[in-house]
Order: C-alpha cells, then structure tokens, then sequence
C-alpha cells in the first residue's frame, strides 16, 4: 500500500521577493509560520504560485531548503521540480531530495509537450532518479497537455508516484481515473472551487492558492467534508466562491500576491513577465476579501 503524503489542505505557497527582486526569506519565513499555526496539511513550495518558472535553479533549491529547514518536519513539504527538459528535471528532483523535501510536484512538460506514450516515458524516467513519493500535475491550461486517465492509471502502477495533483477542471475526468486507480493514487484537486466535489469522489484534499490567505477554513473545509458533515463543507465551499473567482481574476500568482499584501504580509512583486494587478481587478478583489472576512 503506498504511503500518503498528506490529507487535508496543502498551500501551494508564494514566493516573496525584496524591492531589488532577491527571494524575501524573512517574509517566507513568517507566511510559513502563519500557515503551520493555522493548520495547513502541507507546504508546496516552487510550484506555479512560488513563480518557480522564473527562479533560477539555485535560487529554487535555496527556496526550498530554506522552508524544510524552517519547517522542521512540522507538515510535510512538497517541492517543484517539474521541467520541459527531462534531464534538468531529473536533476532539480536529485537536487531537491538533497535539502530535505518530502516529496516532489512534477508538471506535465510544457511548450515542446510530448506524447500520452511521451509522459510515461517523462514520469518513469523522473520517478525512476528519486526514493522521493512523486505527485503528478495536471494543468493542460498552463501546459497544452493533459494527463489522461489511461495514461494516469498506467503510471500508477509505479510504487513512488503516489498522487496527482488535478486541475483540469474536468469533474468526469477525475470520476474516471478515480475509477481506473481504485484506491492506488491519491487525488488532489488544483481547482479551489472544486475541493468538496473532488473530495466526493475519494479525493485526499487540495493544493491550494486559497490556502494563502485563508489557510484554516482550507483546512477545515476539507476536513469537514473528510470527517463525514457534508453539509457544512458545501456551505464553505459555495460561500469562498467569490473570493476564489476574485484570486483568478488575472493569471495566478498576480492576485494572491496582492491579496497578501493587503493583509500586511509585504511579499512583494513579481518575476516579469509578471505584472502588477490591473486596478479594477485589484478593487473587486479587495471587495471580495472584505465580504469573505479577511481584511
């Protein structure tokens, strides 16, 4: 039987840059406490709300170390090391497992995408370099290229990919590799506003965006629905709905990281291309936030 890496609400957490670009560890240092106090199953670091695609590998690799080291086996840590090119991927995964990750989130390739047969190849050869437990990302949105569910049910027959990570937003094609894994790959919803109806089809919980900036009532959602009131985890579901939309708004992470310096946490800009939030945008998100309660 393999082994879960977490069950609940993972953050899939931003990466906070100073006023000349470098990574802000001290205001990573303290999101990251905030998020352990508020009972979030798990850190995602360097994925696609760290801004990852625009770290150097260095950069990624100290990013990482730093948050196991400031985590300290409090929650498990998950780190990106997804890549188009197969043997910088390798490498980063080999990188990674040095500094400590529990467990690795491994993107589809992206631009040059490959082939259904490609990604077997891809996910072999990338679970193949590491002892680590390996989640697989779907997000043909970002990628061109979806994982699918016979592609999904093939791979996890591979003892270290324990998981996938879906954000397809395609509610029958999660119903179906449910169906073809039975049980042997957990599933874990990248679509905020498809935690509870992901969960009803024996997900094990969600790597969130929302998670930054309401990292409790992730957490209690999720295990509201998981220990059996699913009455009250649909209310929460429908009623973060409007702050989801709002954190989307523009592309992922331009809103969040606005969100959370609205509350104060001073995380700084972006990577370019990255751009500040549009100001209509950025006031309907600021509504949002004040009618879902946190500013």
């Amino acid at each position: 039987m393999k082994k879960t890496l977490f069950t609940g609400a993972g953050v899939a957490i931003v990466t906070p840059f100073s006023n000349n670009g470098s990574v802000n560890f001290e205001v990573l240092g303290q999101l990251i406490e905030n998020q352990i106090a508020n009972d979030t199953d798990a850190i995602i670091i360097c994925g696609t709300t760290g801004e990852a695609s625009t770290l150097t590998d260095d950069e990624q690799i100290e990013t990482i170390k730093f948050t196991v080291d400031k985590v300290n086996k409090r929650v498990p840590v998950i780190a990106g090391a997804g890549s188009n090119d197969t043997r910088h991927g390798i490498e980063l995964c080999k990188r990674c497992e040095q500094v400590g990750a529990d467990g690795l989130l491994i993107v589809t390739p992206y631009y040059n995408k490959t082939t259904q047969k490609g990604l077997v190849k891809y996910y072999t050869d990338m679970a193949g370099a590491t002892d680590l437990p390996v989640v697989m990302y779907s997000v043909a949105g970002r990628t061109g290229l979806n994982i699918a569910p016979s592609t999904v049910e093939q791979l996890a027959k591979i003892e270290n990919i324990v998981a996938i990570k879906e954000a397809s937003g395609n509610i029958s094609q999660v119903a179906e590799i449910a169906h073809r894994t039975q049980g042997n790959l957990d599933i874990y919803s990248g679509n905020d506003d498809q935690i509870v109806p992901l969960l009803s089809l024996g997900g094990k919980g969600v790597i969130s965006v929302l998670s930054n900036v309401a990292p409790k009532y992730t957490h209690d959602m999720v295990m509201s629905y998981l220990n059996g009131d699913n009455e009250k985890a649909t209310k929460m579901q429908l009623n973060c709905l409007g702050v989801v939309k709002s954190l989307f708004s523009e592309v992922n992470p331009i809103p969040v990281k606005a969100a959370l310096n609205m509350m104060g946490y001073n995380v700084g800009g972006y990577r370019a291309p990255l751009l500040e939030m549009d100001e209509e945008n950025r006031l309907m998100l600021e509504r949002a936030m004040k009618e879902f309660g946190i500013i």
